[in-house]
């Protein structure tokens, strides 16, 4: 059984994630809570994904999404490179032994040691002011190394229904489209590299129309001010800005006419900007979806005609799944009870986790199988933004488990 929220199997209505059944990982583990990714899950969206795209298009994983270490050992041979947004993901990605030409380290206020040790180990870094652009000048002529650059690009466009705007409008994030030409010129005194440009508007986007309408602003922009340079552009990265379906009345983003057009934009682009590769920077898109998290419910309780199930885990663990990362109104995540998933009695339930606050909430007025104390809650769409964007020490419960299957 699979459906749009549950994209796992169900055997003996208990949810089966890399091949195995809940109550024999949480055995394996040996406590609760705990997040599981299904290896197969990211390996077949990652094959799905280059069977539709042009050959050409380079796919890089924004270890962002989810750093855990096995995960990103997996996506390194699975992907052509690595996004990275600080110096310990940049450590991360360097451990894997991807080699550091196909590592792209983006983000504003990088400090010192972060430029420094990006430039020591030949990454391409994001250049995000013209304050930075100068700092890097400066740490490559103290080390006798010429860093390897991009410039990032704030556009004057926003991805149009995104979940979180990149782009548009004043920004913490790039140099705005306006000031680039001054920038390319002030970089003609500088002994630095220029690699490419990158040109991100918005995240978690489930309207390909939207996507590709920022796609072909951000090909034109990138035309227009190459305009401004002789350099012979490497790479253009498009960012990326695909979603996946969280909540009801959702549906997944059609990659279909995604990929046409950037069949299309591609011919187009390598003949006006010469032999130029587009990247497309995913997270989200590529583990999302194949992650689960699974705490245990420790108590039941009814207070004034509403049932609480009581759990061990909650937005210490999963802040996103709680309303408390980005929602405005807060909804609910796709949620089971990973032993009763579909059949047998059902019940209107609050799932709350063991926090002192009443922010801590994990499901509300949520259909369920009847659950007993003891029994797994899964909140499914896990794979992304979960356990390293979470406080896992308030109230210093212990951290969640994680696993790749």
């Amino acid at each position: 059984m699979t459906s749009l929220i549950n994209p796992f199997p169900v055997v003996g209505d208990e949810l089966i994630i890399g091949g195995q059944p809940i109550s024999q990982l949480a055995g394996t583990i040996g406590q609760t809570p705990f997040y599981l990714y299904d290896r197969a899950m990211i390996t077949r969206r990652v094959s799905e994904l280059r069977t539709q795209l042009p050959d050409q298009i380079a796919l890089y994983y924004a270890i962002k999404a989810n750093p855990f270490p096995p995960l990103v050992e997996l996506l390194a041979v699975q992907t052509d490179g690595f996004d990275v947004a600080s110096g310990g993901e940049l450590a991360l990605a360097l451990a894997t032994g991807i080699p550091p030409a196909r590592i792209s380290f983006a983000g504003p206020a990088k400090t010192d040691a972060e430029l420094q040790a990006a430039v020591q180990a030949g990454v391409v870094i994001h250049v995000e002011s013209a304050h930075e652009l100068t700092r890097l000048y400066q740490f490559g002529a103290a080390s006798g190394m010429q860093p390897q650059i991009a410039l990032r690009i704030n556009p004057a466009f926003s991805l149009k229904a995104a979940g979180m705007h990149m782009g548009g409008g004043p920004q913490p994030f790039g140099i705005d489209e306006e000031q680039i030409p001054a920038v390319i010129a002030q970089m003609t005194d500088y002994d630095l590299s220029l690699r490419g440009l990158h040109i991100y508007a918005g995240s978690q986007n489930l309207h390909a129309e939207a996507i590709i309408a920022a796609q072909s602003a951000s090909f034109a922009l990138a035309q227009r001010l190459m305009a401004h340079t002789t350099t012979q552009l490497h790479f253009l990265n498009i960012g990326g800005g695909f979603g996946i379906p969280y909540f009801a009345g959702q549906q997944p983003l059609d990659i279909a006419p995604i990929a046409a057009a950037l069949y299309e934009h591609q011919i187009a682009c390598r003949a006006q900007l010469g032999a130029v590769r587009i990247i497309l920077e995913l997270g989200r898109y590529l583990v999302g979806e194949a992650g689960v998290y699974v705490c245990r419910v420790i108590d039941r309780k009814i207070s004034r005609g509403r049932t609480y199930l009581l759990t061990n885990g909650g937005l210490h663990h999963h802040l996103a799944a709680s309303g408390n990362l980005g929602q405005v109104i807060r909804k609910n995540y796709p949620v089971v009870n990973a032993c009763r998933v579909a059949d047998g009695e059902r019940e209107c339930v609050h799932v709350v986790g063991p926090l002192c606050t009443p922010l801590d909430v994990i499901a509300e007025d949520v259909t369920l199988g009847s659950a007993a104390i003891g029994d797994w809650i899964a909140v499914l769409q896990s794979g992304a933004y979960g356990a390293s964007a979470s406080p896992q020490r308030f109230l210093s419960h212990l951290p969640a488990q994680e696993r790749l299957v």
